[in-house]
Protein backbone atom coordinates (compact mmCIF):
# COMPACT_ATOMS: atom_id res chain seq x y z
CA UNK A 1 0.00 0.00 0.00
CA UNK A 2 1.38 3.29 -1.00
CA UNK A 3 1.88 6.46 1.14
CA UNK A 4 -1.02 8.26 -0.57
CA UNK A 5 -3.12 5.18 -0.40
CA UNK A 6 -2.41 4.89 3.90
CA UNK A 7 -3.61 8.58 4.43
CA UNK A 8 -6.49 7.87 2.57
CA UNK A 9 -7.39 5.08 5.17
CA UNK A 10 -6.59 7.73 7.84
CA UNK A 11 -8.67 10.52 6.59
CA UNK A 12 -11.95 7.80 5.67
CA UNK A 13 -11.21 7.12 9.61
CA UNK A 14 -10.77 10.49 11.12
CA UNK A 15 -14.92 10.99 9.34
CA UNK A 16 -16.02 8.68 11.84
CA UNK A 17 -15.10 11.75 14.10
CA UNK A 18 -15.91 14.97 11.96
CA UNK A 19 -18.33 15.64 9.67
CA UNK A 20 -16.51 16.26 6.34
CA UNK A 21 -17.11 20.16 6.04
CA UNK A 22 -15.15 20.35 9.36
CA UNK A 23 -12.17 18.80 7.75
CA UNK A 24 -9.91 21.13 6.06
CA UNK A 25 -7.17 18.80 5.62
CA UNK A 26 -4.61 15.94 6.26
CA UNK A 27 -1.01 15.90 6.53
CA UNK A 28 1.81 13.61 6.38
CA UNK A 29 3.98 13.93 9.48
CA UNK A 30 7.38 12.28 9.96
CA UNK A 31 10.25 10.29 8.90
CA UNK A 32 8.78 9.84 4.95
CA UNK A 33 9.13 13.56 4.66
CA UNK A 34 12.62 13.66 6.04
CA UNK A 35 13.51 10.59 3.17
CA UNK A 36 14.27 8.45 6.80
CA UNK A 37 11.49 6.08 6.47
CA UNK A 38 12.32 1.89 6.88
CA UNK A 39 10.22 -0.10 5.38
CA UNK A 40 8.54 -0.72 8.41
CA UNK A 41 7.94 2.99 9.37
CA UNK A 42 4.19 3.79 10.21
CA UNK A 43 2.80 6.41 8.38
CA UNK A 44 1.35 9.39 10.97
CA UNK A 45 -0.36 12.36 10.17
CA UNK A 46 -2.11 15.54 11.50
CA UNK A 47 -5.93 16.06 10.88
CA UNK A 48 -6.47 20.35 10.89
CA UNK A 49 -10.44 20.56 11.84
CA UNK A 50 -12.25 23.91 11.82
CA UNK A 51 -14.40 24.74 14.77
CA UNK A 52 -18.77 24.99 15.43
CA UNK A 53 -20.54 27.87 15.84
CA UNK A 54 -21.07 26.00 19.08
CA UNK A 55 -17.78 25.75 19.94
CA UNK A 56 -16.92 29.09 19.27
CA UNK A 57 -20.65 30.31 21.35
CA UNK A 58 -19.88 27.91 24.47
CA UNK A 59 -15.93 29.17 24.64
CA UNK A 60 -15.09 24.94 24.22
CA UNK A 61 -11.62 24.03 24.31
CA UNK A 62 -10.07 24.02 20.61
CA UNK A 63 -9.93 20.06 19.48
CA UNK A 64 -6.04 19.11 20.25
CA UNK A 65 -6.06 14.98 20.59
CA UNK A 66 -3.87 11.91 19.33
CA UNK A 67 -5.96 9.02 18.11
CA UNK A 68 -4.69 6.03 17.58
CA UNK A 69 -5.48 3.59 15.03
CA UNK A 70 -5.61 -0.18 15.14
CA UNK A 71 -2.23 -0.76 13.41
CA UNK A 72 -0.66 1.65 16.44
CA UNK A 73 -0.54 4.55 13.46
CA UNK A 74 -1.32 8.14 14.79
CA UNK A 75 -3.87 10.91 13.83
CA UNK A 76 -2.92 13.76 15.53
CA UNK A 77 -6.47 15.95 15.51
CA UNK A 78 -5.98 20.13 15.75
CA UNK A 79 -8.10 22.67 15.52
CA UNK A 80 -7.19 25.53 13.00
CA UNK A 81 -7.06 27.90 16.21
CA UNK A 82 -4.47 25.94 17.71
CA UNK A 83 -2.45 25.41 14.60
CA UNK A 84 -1.84 28.70 13.40
CA UNK A 85 -0.29 29.10 17.16
CA UNK A 86 2.33 26.80 16.44
CA UNK A 87 3.01 28.28 13.40
CA UNK A 88 3.84 31.17 14.76
CA UNK A 89 5.82 29.25 17.78
CA UNK A 90 7.61 28.02 14.88
CA UNK A 91 7.13 24.75 15.62
CA UNK A 92 9.45 22.28 13.55
CA UNK A 93 7.71 19.30 13.99
CA UNK A 94 4.16 21.46 12.67
CA UNK A 95 5.95 23.39 9.83
CA UNK A 96 6.94 20.70 7.99
CA UNK A 97 2.93 20.12 7.01
CA UNK A 98 3.55 23.17 4.44
CA UNK A 99 5.83 21.39 2.56
CA UNK A 100 5.23 17.46 2.33
CA UNK A 101 4.31 15.91 -1.01
CA UNK A 102 1.03 13.73 1.16
CA UNK A 103 -1.65 15.51 1.85
CA UNK A 104 -5.27 15.74 1.41
CA UNK A 105 -7.08 19.51 1.27
CA UNK A 106 -10.68 19.90 0.93
CA UNK A 107 -11.43 21.70 -1.93
CA UNK A 108 -13.69 23.95 0.41
CA UNK A 109 -10.68 25.28 1.92
CA UNK A 110 -7.61 24.95 -0.49
CA UNK A 111 -7.97 28.29 -1.85
CA UNK A 112 -7.24 29.44 1.57
CA UNK A 113 -4.46 26.53 2.50
CA UNK A 114 -2.42 27.54 -0.92
CA UNK A 115 -2.34 31.03 0.58
CA UNK A 116 -0.24 29.59 3.29
CA UNK A 117 1.46 27.18 0.75
CA UNK A 118 2.67 29.87 -1.58
CA UNK A 119 4.00 32.05 1.79
CA UNK A 120 5.65 28.52 3.61
CA UNK A 121 9.30 29.92 3.74
CA UNK A 122 8.23 33.43 5.11
CA UNK A 123 6.04 31.45 7.78
CA UNK A 124 8.62 28.86 8.09
CA UNK A 125 11.78 32.25 8.88
CA UNK A 126 8.96 34.61 10.38
CA UNK A 127 10.77 34.55 13.86
CA UNK A 128 14.06 33.17 13.73
CA UNK A 129 15.15 33.55 16.91
CA UNK A 130 11.50 31.29 17.95
CA UNK A 131 12.63 28.74 15.42
CA UNK A 132 16.14 28.35 17.08
CA UNK A 133 14.45 28.29 20.54
CA UNK A 134 12.13 25.45 19.09
CA UNK A 135 14.65 23.29 17.52
CA UNK A 136 16.95 22.90 20.89
CA UNK A 137 13.91 22.30 22.43
CA UNK A 138 13.54 19.46 20.45
CA UNK A 139 17.09 18.60 20.22
CA UNK A 140 17.06 18.67 24.23
CA UNK A 141 13.81 16.32 24.37
CA UNK A 142 15.28 13.63 22.15
CA UNK A 143 19.03 14.09 23.94
CA UNK A 144 16.94 13.32 27.36
CA UNK A 145 14.81 10.23 25.97
CA UNK A 146 17.83 8.51 24.78
CA UNK A 147 17.71 6.03 27.51
CA UNK A 148 14.80 7.43 29.46
CA UNK A 149 12.89 3.65 30.45
CA UNK A 150 9.37 4.42 28.61
CA UNK A 151 7.15 1.37 29.05
CA UNK A 152 7.18 1.49 24.98
CA UNK A 153 10.75 1.76 25.00
CA UNK A 154 11.93 -1.24 27.10
CA UNK A 155 12.55 -3.78 24.60
CA UNK A 156 14.82 -1.60 22.80
CA UNK A 157 16.87 -0.25 25.51
CA UNK A 158 17.33 -3.97 26.81
CA UNK A 159 18.84 -4.53 23.10
CA UNK A 160 20.92 -1.35 22.93
CA UNK A 161 20.95 0.04 26.39
CA UNK A 162 19.68 3.21 24.32
CA UNK A 163 17.03 4.06 22.09
CA UNK A 164 18.72 4.27 18.40
CA UNK A 165 15.54 6.27 17.17
CA UNK A 166 16.10 8.75 19.66
CA UNK A 167 19.42 9.94 18.64
CA UNK A 168 19.18 10.12 14.84
CA UNK A 169 16.49 12.44 15.86
CA UNK A 170 19.12 14.72 17.57
CA UNK A 171 21.26 14.27 14.85
CA UNK A 172 18.87 15.31 12.44
CA UNK A 173 17.63 18.68 14.53
CA UNK A 174 21.18 19.26 14.98
CA UNK A 175 21.54 19.14 11.18
CA UNK A 176 18.73 21.02 10.30
CA UNK A 177 19.53 23.82 12.49
CA UNK A 178 22.80 24.03 11.32
CA UNK A 179 21.91 24.65 7.59
CA UNK A 180 18.90 26.62 8.77
CA UNK A 181 20.87 29.34 10.70
CA UNK A 182 23.47 29.42 7.65
CA UNK A 183 20.09 30.38 5.71
CA UNK A 184 19.12 27.15 3.44
CA UNK A 185 15.80 27.07 2.91
CA UNK A 186 13.32 25.19 4.88
CA UNK A 187 12.60 23.06 2.27
CA UNK A 188 16.31 22.16 1.64
CA UNK A 189 17.12 21.82 5.51
CA UNK A 190 13.87 19.03 5.94
CA UNK A 191 16.22 16.66 4.23
CA UNK A 192 19.46 15.87 5.97
CA UNK A 193 22.62 15.98 4.31
CA UNK A 194 23.64 12.90 5.29
CA UNK A 195 20.44 10.59 5.38
CA UNK A 196 22.07 6.80 4.64
CA UNK A 197 24.29 7.65 7.64
CA UNK A 198 20.96 8.64 9.90
CA UNK A 199 19.42 5.62 8.58
CA UNK A 200 22.33 3.44 9.93
CA UNK A 201 21.57 5.25 13.24
CA UNK A 202 18.23 4.35 13.42
CA UNK A 203 19.13 0.74 12.55
CA UNK A 204 20.74 0.73 15.45
CA UNK A 205 24.72 0.79 14.23
CA UNK A 206 26.41 2.04 17.47
CA UNK A 207 26.99 0.69 20.39
CA UNK A 208 25.71 1.93 23.67
CA UNK A 209 29.21 4.27 24.34
CA UNK A 210 29.69 5.52 20.73
CA UNK A 211 26.16 6.41 21.10
CA UNK A 212 26.43 8.06 24.36
CA UNK A 213 29.56 10.01 22.73
CA UNK A 214 27.47 11.01 19.90
CA UNK A 215 24.87 12.50 21.61
CA UNK A 216 27.05 14.85 24.07
CA UNK A 217 28.82 16.19 21.16
CA UNK A 218 25.84 16.84 19.32
CA UNK A 219 23.95 17.94 22.25
CA UNK A 220 26.66 20.98 23.23
CA UNK A 221 26.61 21.79 19.07
CA UNK A 222 23.12 22.80 19.42
CA UNK A 223 23.42 24.58 22.38
CA UNK A 224 26.95 26.43 20.86
CA UNK A 225 25.46 27.13 17.59
CA UNK A 226 21.95 28.29 19.41
CA UNK A 227 23.76 30.63 21.94
CA UNK A 228 25.51 32.09 18.94
CA UNK A 229 22.05 32.72 16.87
CA UNK A 230 20.29 34.34 19.70
CA UNK A 231 23.11 36.68 19.65
CA UNK A 232 22.03 37.47 15.99
CA UNK A 233 18.02 36.99 15.50
CA UNK A 234 15.99 39.03 17.42
CA UNK A 235 12.97 37.56 18.92
CA UNK A 236 10.36 39.77 16.31
CA UNK A 237 7.64 37.86 14.15
CA UNK A 238 6.77 39.38 10.53
CA UNK A 239 4.29 41.30 10.74
CA UNK A 240 2.54 40.44 7.12
CA UNK A 241 3.06 36.81 8.04
CA UNK A 242 1.17 37.60 11.10
CA UNK A 243 -1.37 39.17 9.25
CA UNK A 244 -1.96 36.65 6.36
CA UNK A 245 -2.17 33.60 9.09
CA UNK A 246 -5.16 35.63 10.68
CA UNK A 247 -6.68 36.07 7.56
CA UNK A 248 -6.37 32.92 6.16
CA UNK A 249 -7.97 31.34 10.05
CA UNK A 250 -10.68 34.00 9.69
CA UNK A 251 -11.69 33.06 5.86
CA UNK A 252 -11.62 29.64 6.86
CA UNK A 253 -13.72 29.79 9.99
CA UNK A 254 -15.72 31.69 8.05
CA UNK A 255 -16.65 29.34 5.33
CA UNK A 256 -17.07 26.23 8.22
CA UNK A 257 -19.48 27.70 10.18
CA UNK A 258 -21.20 29.78 7.00
CA UNK A 259 -22.03 26.13 5.93
CA UNK A 260 -23.59 24.85 9.20
CA UNK A 261 -26.52 28.10 8.32
CA UNK A 262 -27.03 26.90 4.54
Amino acid sequence: MTTMERLEEHLAEAYDYFPKDRVIGIFLQGSQNYGLELPTSDVDTKLIVAPTFEDIAFNKKPQSTTHIRENEEHIDFKDIRLYMQTFRKQNLNFLEILFTNYKIINPMYADEWNKLVAARERIAHMNRYRAVQSMKGIALEKYHALKHPYPSKLEVLAKYGYDPKQLHHLLRVEDYLERYINGESYEKCLRPTNPEFLLDVKKGCMDLAAAEVEADRAKAHVEQMAAAAYEVFSDNEDPIVNELLDEVQLNIMRKAIGKEFE
